[in-house]
C-alpha cells in the first residue's frame, strides 16, 4: 500500500505535469491545426448557450479557488485572520456553488453530445472521454464536501492542512506522499482524477484553453462607421 501511494501521489503528479507541459509545447508547435475547441454550436445553439456557460464558469472558479486555497500558505491565512473554520466554509460554500453550477452545465453537454445525431457524429471519442473525465472528477469532488462539512462541524481543519500541505511539498521537490495516508479515499480518489486532468490535457480538445482571446479583454474600443448615410 506505500507502494501504491508512493506511486501515485509522490511519482504520478510530476508525469503528469511533465506531460501537460511537453505535451502543450509539441502539440502547438507541430499540430496548430487542431488547436481548437471544434464548436459544435450551429448543431444545436440553444443548449450550448445555457449549458456552455455554466460549465466554464463553474469550472474556471473551482480551479481558480483551488489554486488559491492549496498554494497559499496556511500561516498566510491565519496572518490576515482568516480561521481555519472560516477557510473551510468559504471553500465548503464556493465548492458547493460553484461545483453544482460546472455539474449541471458539463451533465447537458455530455447528454447533447451523447443524444444530438449531428453533434454525435461530429464528436470524436475523447472529446466525449475528457468531458466524462471532468464530470466524474467533478462529482469526487462535491463527495468530499459533506465530508469537509462534518470537518468544519467539529472545528477539524486537519484534512485540509494535510492537502495543502502536499500539494506545496510537492512545489518545492519534496513530495510527502505519507501525509496523504490518513485520508478519506474520497479525497485520494478526487486527487488521482485531478492529475489525470492535467495528463490528457495536451492530447483533447481543452487546449482550446490557451487560446483564450485576452487582448480582446484590453484592446481600445472599435469605432463603426456605416459607408452609406441616409438621406435626410
Amino acid at each position: 500500500m506505500d507502494f501504491i501511494h508512493q506511486i501515485l501521489f509522490g511519482v504520478y503528479p510530476y508525469i503528469a505535469f511533465t506531460t501537460f507541459v511537453i505535451g502543450n509545447l509539441i502539440r502547438f508547435d507541430r499540430d496548430q491545426y487542431t488547436w481548437k475547441a471544434d464548436s459544435s454550436q450551429l448543431f444545436d445553439r440553444r443548449t450550448v448557450l445555457i449549458a456552455s456557460p455554466m460549465f466554464h464558469v463553474g469550472i474556471i472558479a473551482i480551479l481558480g479557488g483551488h489554486f488559491v486555497g492549496l498554494l497559499t500558505p496556511h500561516s498566510w491565512f491565519l496572518a490576515i485572520g482568516v480561521s481555519d473554520t472560516a477557510h473551510q466554509v468559504v471553500a465548503i460554500t464556493a465548492g458547493m456553488v460553484f461545483g453544482s453550477l460546472c455539474l449541471i452545465g458539463g451533465c447537458m453537454l455530455l447528454l447533447r453530445r451523447l443524444k444530438h445525431p449531428q453533434v454525435r457524429a461530429q464528436s470524436r471519442k475523447r472529446d466525449v472521454f475528457v468531458l466524462a473525465w471532468l464530470i466524474l472528477t467533478l462529482c469526487l469532488g462535491l463527495l468530499t464536501i459533506p465530508i469537509s462539512t462534518y470537518h468544519a462541524f467539529h472545528n477539524d481543519a486537519s484534512t485540509m492542512i494535510m492537502l495543502t500541505d502536499w500539494v506545496q511539498s510537492l512545489v518545492i521537490l519534496q513530495p510527502n506522499w505519507e501525509i496523504l495516508k490518513e485520508v478519506n479515499f474520497v479525497f485520494k480518489m478526487h486527487l488521482f482524477c485531478g492529475l489525470t486532468v492535467f495528463f490528457i490535457f495536451p492530447f483533447t480538445r481543452l487546449v482550446h484553453v490557451w487560446s483564450f482571446p485576452f487582448g480582446y479583454l484590453f484592446r481600445p474600443h472599435q469605432v463603426v462607421r456605416s459607408r452609406y448615410t441616409k438621406s435626410r
